[in-house]
């Protein structure tokens, strides 16, 4: 019973973190996004930087 409950718990920890990857990609692509819309839309209406780095 314990090896059971063992491989148990690494299966949901496992797909925990698979869970949390796959939203943080959609977030970071989603960001990616936004700032190639802001990159070009800064460009088109005046040139000059848009971001502060």
């Amino acid at each position: 019973m314990g090896p059971l409950l063992l491989v148990l718990l690494l299966a949901l920890i496992l797909g925990g973190i698979g869970f949390a990857v796959h939203v943080l990609w959609w977030i970071a692509l989603i960001v990616l996004v936004l700032w190639v819309v802001g990159f070009f839309a800064r460009s088109a209406g005046g040139g000059g930087r848009w971001y502060r780095w």
